[in-house]
């Protein structure tokens, strides 16, 4: 987090309050990132409303710059100026939708989740981070290279987050029940296969240096557990990843992350691959 140099805040002028703002200002001042701010909208004239923020910004001795602009929808309007700008986060306010429309049309934070080539951190409270609990969302019985990888990136960045706030972090892990296991390829199907995954929660714990008391492994599926650790913990801000698994056609969000989307009192920062990255990247290129 501290080698971001560049924010994109997407700004909501329908919003009374613009939580990403608010967030993203907190993290500009320990980062000195770079603020720039945009408006997704073909129809109305917001030029007014960013020239007080960038004033008042500019007032406050950040580093600011603006934008309004449309291109087809909302998701490929913000990965379109991320990419132009070069920014290396985007920041925006999540509000939940209905389960009848999801069900109906997939929600626009969803499809940014899946296509934008950078991190992406939503945000869901105006609560501040300092002095947080921040808990990093890992899956340790998937020890394959690109798991491990994205493993890496979570805790590294959980643990600037939690450097930068003066927060601590806090880790936490499901393992299937053992009906769940039958149904699952990616963990031995055996009367050990618990036992084998503690061994390997040992093992990540050596690795990552986390101690007994942060590590949080429960029995049961994923978005529950992180759901329910994350409300036990207090969590200011959960750190999840996400590996796409069938090509660049199959980029998509893990289902556990697009789940606990709605249903995390947190804010919700998530991670991809450097190899995912690098096809989004090229996608959004050829766009």
């Amino acid at each position: 987090m501290q080698t971001i140099r560049s924010l994109l805040v997407v700004i909501e002028p329908e919003r009374m309050e613009s939580f990403a703002l608010k967030r993203a200002k907190e993290i500009a001042k320990s980062t000195k990132a770079h603020l720039h701010l945009l408006i997704c909208d073909k129809e109305h004239d917001h030029s007014a409303l960013l020239s007080v923020l960038e004033s008042s910004l500019g007032d406050e001795a950040f580093s600011v710059s603006s934008r309004q602009t449309w291109h087809e929808n909302l998701h490929t309007t913000i990965i379109r100026e991320q990419q132009a700008k070069g920014c290396e986060l985007v920041i925006k306010q999540h509000v939940s939708e209905s389960i009848l429309k999801r069900l109906l049309l997939t929600p626009e934070d969803w499809k940014l989740l899946r296509d934008c080539p950078c991190p992406v951190l939503l945000v869901k409270t105006t609560r501040a981070w300092s002095n947080g609990v921040v808990l990093a969302a890992v899956d340790v019985g998937n020890s394959d290279e690109e798991h491990m990888v994205l493993h890496k990136s979570i805790i590294d960045q959980g643990f600037r987050i939690a450097s930068l706030t003066h927060g601590q972090l806090h880790v936490v892990s499901a393992h299937p029940a053992p009906t769940l296991a039958v149904m699952d390829a990616t963990y031995p199907i055996d009367t050990e296969y618990e036992a084998s995954y503690r061994a390997a929660c040992k093992e990540f714990q050596q690795q990552f240096e986390i101690d007994d008391n942060r590590l949080h492994i429960q029995e049961g599926p994923a978005d529950i557990i992180i759901q329910h650790v994350a409300k036990k913990l207090d969590a200011v801000v959960t750190v999840i990843g996400t590996v796409a698994r069938t090509g660049l056609s199959g980029a998509l969000i893990g289902n556990t992350a697009e789940i606990v989307i709605d249903k995390l009192d947190s804010d919700i920062l998530v991670l991809k691959p450097d190899d995912i990255i690098e096809q989004l990247e090229q996608k959004a290129g050829n766009a």
